[in-house]
């Protein structure tokens, strides 16, 4: 099949890549020609785990093409994925000007029957919208689809390739007909594709993303009460992870959720409810708790020095939201960056592909380490934020000398209580009991 994507973001370079690896041809566009140049150059925009051979092999092989030219880029296509940014406004609705500008564009450009598919995440009701931003101009039949991503960064192409499921919302059957024989190379092995109506499928996705967002933030609650308490998060995940009701994922306690898709939904379905005068009461709390979870650690960091931290130096390990992505964000290192500077300290930081986005915003405000232990150089504590592979098992010894003071504060409870008072480290986690060093 012909297939055009309008977009080259985290969205729509995973789509546009994967359904050329499923044997269509694929012509991606953005008005963008820095970045189309250097897609086209086979230099990828992304740091996504496994895309960069399946980009690299299908551009070869010419089935993935890069344009800024929508005409050229939509010519022939059957269908036409709208992969474009929905930033959050002031008042946290989804700003849906790029989708509505090239869908009006899109009109006159079609000339023959075209699927047109919502792949950003959008507001309900976009789909009416994006049909009546086309209609006007239209000179043929088309349709206007949901499509919604459900792709965890980390492990995109995987969830694009073996998808849990495929929700698709249209009231047509003749696209219905096209979205089966799309998506069929992917759900080989049985798992459903799921059809309903546009508005049903639009919410899905803000309802899966804001019921995560909640599942982490209740964790994170109960993390903070075992604080109080003296019990360990850890051992509850597991009892109540246990439960099939329940589930493991998403239990694990930390310093909140951050990214392009959580922290942007939940304000979106919000801001919907508001508007239709609904107090949807357990988002307020969600995003409440989850603002102040960013910055847990922070009073245990001022006060472990005191309440100063003028002059003191602190490292930082992981800037990236979660590990397997450059993406940050929403990203808590960049609150407790903030935090940190503001309290006058100086901050390293080291992340394995996080730190040239960081570099972006911050500029040298901050120290971007070579590797993990550089930055422990004249450090006075170190901060671990994101749980990257590589700081799961460092040398405890070689920390030990290089850190002036023998503290961790552990944003990701990467580590055992009882291994760290082994070691004589001061160690500062969440939901679990503090070790101070004797």
């Amino acid at each position: 099949m012909k297939i055009a994507v309008v977009g080259t973001g985290y969205v729509g370079l995973v789509t546009g890549t994967c359904f050329a690896e499923t044997g269509n041809q694929v012509y991606c566009i953005d008005i963008d020609e820095r970045k189309i140049n250097s897609l086209k150059n086979g230099v990828i925009t992304i740091y996504e785990p496994g895309l960069e051979v399946l980009f690299k092999k299908n551009l070869e092989f010419g089935s993935l093409k890069f344009t800024t030219d929508l005409k050229e880029g939509i010519q022939d296509a059957q269908i036409i994925f709208l992969a474009l940014p929905t930033p959050p406004g002031e008042d946290g609705s989804a700003d849906l000007k790029y989708i509505l500008k090239v869908a009006s564009d899109l009109g006159p450009l079609l000339h023959q029957y075209t699927v047109i598919i919502d792949k950003s995440t959008v507001p309900v009701g976009t789909a009416d919208k994006v049909h009546a931003a086309i209609a006007p101009n239209a000179k043929v039949e088309f349709d206007v689809v949901s499509n919604p991503e459900f792709l965890r960064e980390g492990v995109a192409v995987d969830d694009f390739m073996k998808p849990d499921r495929v929700v698709i919302g249209t009231s047509s059957e003749k696209a219905k007909h096209l979205m089966e024989k799309l998506y069929a190379p992917l759900v080989r092995q049985g798992n459903p594709v799921i059809f309903m109506d546009e508005r049903s499928a639009e919410m899905t996705k803000y309802a899966a993303n804001s019921f995560l967002a909640m599942k982490i933030t209740f964790m994170n609650e109960v993390a903070n009460l075992c604080e109080r308490v003296g019990a360990d998060v850890d051992k509850v995940r597991i009892g109540i992870g246990s439960d099939s009701r329940i589930g493991k994922r998403f239990l694990f306690a930390g310093i909140g959720y951050g990214g392009s898709c959580f922290p942007k939904d939940v304000q979106a379905l919000h801001h919907t409810a508001v508007q239709n005068g609904y107090d949807f009461r357990i988002l307020n709390s969600v995003m409440a708790v989850n603002e102040d979870q960013k910055t847990k650690l922070m009073p245990s960091i001022s006060n472990y020095f005191g309440n100063n931290l003028k002059g003191k130096t602190i490292a930082i390990w992981g800037l990236a939201f979660k590990p397997y992505t450059d993406d940050i964000r929403e990203a808590p290192s960049l609150y407790n960056i903030d935090a940190l500077l503001a309290a006058g300290a100086s901050v390293r930081a080291y992340d394995p592909e996080g730190m040239n986005n960081v570099k972006e915003i911050l500029g040298d405000k901050i120290y971007y380490g070579k590797d993990k232990y550089e930055v422990l150089d004249g450090a006075d504590a170190l901060l671990i934020v994101t749980e990257w592979p590589e700081f799961r098992t460092p040398d405890m010894d070689y920390l030990s000398k290089k850190l002036s003071n023998k503290v961790i504060f552990d944003g990701r409870n990467l580590y055992e209580p009882e291994i760290m008072e082994e070691y004589g480290f001061t160690y500062y986690s969440i939901g679990r009991k503090t070790i101070v060093a004797k």
